[in-house]
């Protein structure tokens, strides 16, 4: 070389594979996240919404799906009001307000449908996106031409009879203006007196989903509960055996029986000296079997519904750590000498056996939740009842 150095490898420049490698992580990344939630626009927004085409792709869930496609046809008929033009200047642009409002509405339930999905999360944008979409539903009803009216006339009647009072004052009125409409055509008034009967009617709707939602939560909750309890007591079993003894010494025996097993009996030793660290947890486990046959006994008289919230399933749910904490009482009864005739039990698997029935026995506790999580689910689209005059008793049977 001229500088009379000889060449060093070592200190030749190198291309940054590290570095490129980064960035190629970073792109693909931007990629995947760009792809899972894109935000709606739209430059006209006095015109029908125009949702992002990748929001619409496959959700996953069947809620999101539904929703998905509600959300389009509302879109169509979107476009199709915002092809008729108003009568004069005012109405015209009282049209475009409204269809401004409904691209708004469409476009947040859109976004509520099509956002990344997080912990505990799903019935907030669940409630987003159907309350966004019913609320468009009855802008459209305000837009719609007079024949469109008698058609949907029959429909906002069927929504206003499932979710309405009979007695509703705005029920009675929705009748008659429906009856009319359908044979007479609208009058003016009429219009204005359908859509507010049906913003009423999804109004009651979402209460009567608020009810089943609420019950749901309380019932996980105390699920949790049950379960913390339960898990409290088998570690305490754990770490301290003799304070929750379990175990029996038959007369006439030369052994003790335990959950976990049978042990030889030693002359001058208690049941608290038998006790494992496992007895607890054989107890619980045979409670959960017992909770679990009930559960299977149950299945034939679960129904379907249209709820979201799976009541039936939180309701389920609640039975198994339930199961666990009765078949723990109850053998803590037999062993206190709590119930009569009932002693001393001569074997492991008598103890485990009555575990198992105790477990079972948690019906007679969660059988008034499912019986409310049946009326619950069963005021789902039914009219509530008149409340009864003060003063007035029904006769009973």
């Amino acid at each position: 070389m001229t500088n009379g150095k000889a060449f060093n490898g070592a200190e030749s420049p190198r291309t940054p594979r590290g570095s490129i490698a980064l960035l190629v992580l970073v792109w693909a990344a931007s990629l995947i996240l760009g792809h899972r939630y894109e935000p709606a626009g739209r430059k006209n927004v006095a015109h029908s919404p125009r949702l992002p085409r990748k929001s619409l792709r496959t959700h996953r869930t069947a809620w999101r799906e539904r929703a998905a496609a509600r959300i389009l046809f509302l879109e169509q008929q979107a476009d199709r009001e915002s092809c008729r033009a108003a009568a004069n200047q005012a109405e015209q642009c009282e049209r475009e307000r409204t269809l401004e409002g409904i691209a708004r509405q469409l476009e947040e339930a859109g976004n509520a449908v099509s956002a990344p999905r997080r912990p505990f999360s799903g019935a907030a944008a669940l409630e987003r996106t159907w309350a966004n979409v019913r609320g468009a539903d009855v802008l459209l009803l305000r837009l719609c031409s007079d024949e469109d009216l008698i058609g949907r006339s029959t429909d906002v009647l069927s929504q206003v009879e499932q979710h309405l009072r009979p007695a509703d004052p705005l029920r009675v009125q929705a009748e008659t203006v429906a009856e009319r409409v359908a044979g007479n055509g609208p009058r003016p008034g009429d219009r204005a007196l359908l859509v507010l009967a049906l913003g009423a009617s999804y109004d009651a709707l979402d209460a009567e989903f608020s009810r089943v939602r609420s019950l749901s939560i309380i019932l996980r909750i105390a699920t949790f509960f049950v379960l913390l309890g339960a898990g409290g007591l088998a570690a305490w079993g754990w770490y301290c055996p003799n304070s929750l003894n379990m175990c029996f010494l038959p007369e006439g025996k030369k052994f003790a029986a335990c959950p976990s097993g049978e042990i030889h009996h030693v002359k001058g030793n208690v049941a608290s000296d038998y006790a494992q660290q496992v007895d607890v947890l054989v107890i619980e486990a045979a409670g959960l079997a017992g909770a679990a046959l009930t559960v299977i006994a149950s299945l034939r008289q679960i129904q379907g519904t249209s709820s979201p919230y799976m009541l039936p399933l939180a309701a389920a749910l609640l039975k198994f750590p339930t199961g666990a904490l009765t078949a723990f009482i109850g053998v803590l009864l037999i062993r206190g000498a709590f119930i009569p005739g009932l002693s001393d039990l001569d074997s492991s698997p008598q103890i485990v056996a009555w575990a198992v029935i105790f477990g079972a026995g948690q019906h007679l506790v969660t059988r008034f939740v499912d019986a409310r999580a049946r009326e619950t689910l069963s005021d789902v689209g039914r009219p509530p009842a008149e409340p009864e005059p003060s003063g007035v008793r029904t006769p009973r049977p």
